[in-house]
């Protein structure tokens, strides 16, 4: 095996700082780890966030003080919505998507101020340079959002019962806190890296979580595509 380049040295350097940034803060501010993972998920990085990441959100999400933080951090990142910085908002609309399926029900009253940039999000086009036609992904997942907000509730009550269905059988996940959150959230970011650095072709096997015996919860897979841009 040969000697890591300097680009592959640069790219280590910057996530241990980062990692390190984080665990300051988690030490010195009032941060919450939940937090810290849903400013992760839809930042600039071209990996889209994976269902473990979503399942972990969503969870928190039945928390109230970590309902708050997250919910505002999605809706900064719709409202910064533009030609330019269309990854941050376009993961914010995954992260919403499974929220609104997973999450707790207010999730759906929440968004509805989002719905105006949203629909312009239906409008987007873009390709990278591989030709891949990111634009056609931001159009289906917003066109799917705005049916999710619909107000008569039929599309959403259908979906959150899917996604219940899908997930009752999955057992032995134990009960949320916000501990879990902060081991998992240190641990799977160092893995995923170095799978990614290593090998692009692993995946993390535990993607799915159930939400179906969550105290909270009064109702009722995915490709890693690298969203690459120029």
């Amino acid at each position: 095996m040969g000697s890591p380049s300097f680009h592959e040295l640069k790219k280590q350097a910057s996530f241990f700082f980062k990692e390190k940034i984080k665990t300051a803060r988690l030490a010195l501010t009032d941060v919450t780890p939940a937090e810290l993972l849903t400013e992760e998920a839809t930042d600039e990085d071209t990996w889209p966030p994976d269902t473990r990441t979503m399942g972990l959100i969503s969870r928190a999400a039945f928390e109230v003080d970590d309902y708050w933080r997250i919910v505002d951090i999605l809706h900064k990142r719709l409202w910064k919505f533009d030609k330019e910085r269309w990854r941050v908002s376009y993961k914010a609309l995954v992260i919403l998507d499974h929220l609104l399926t997973h999450g707790p029900e207010r999730i759906s009253e929440e968004f509805q101020c989002d719905k105006e940039v949203i629909k312009e999000m239906t409008t987007f086009h873009h390709l990278d340079q591989g030709r891949f036609d990111w634009g056609l992904r931001v159009r289906e997942k917003s066109e799917r959002i705005l049916k999710l907000l619909e107000e008569d509730r039929s599309f959403l009550k259908e979906e959150r019962y899917r996604a219940r269905k899908v997930t009752s059988g999955i057992k032995g996940f134990g009960s949320f806190t916000q501990r879990s959150v902060a081991k998992i959230f240190t641990k799977s970011r160092s893995e995923i890296y170095i799978k990614c650095s290593h090998n692009n072709d692993h995946h993390d096997e535990d993607d799915n979580l159930d939400f179906h015996d969550h105290p909270m919860n009064k109702d009722e897979h995915r490709d890693r595509v690298p969203l690459v841009s120029t």
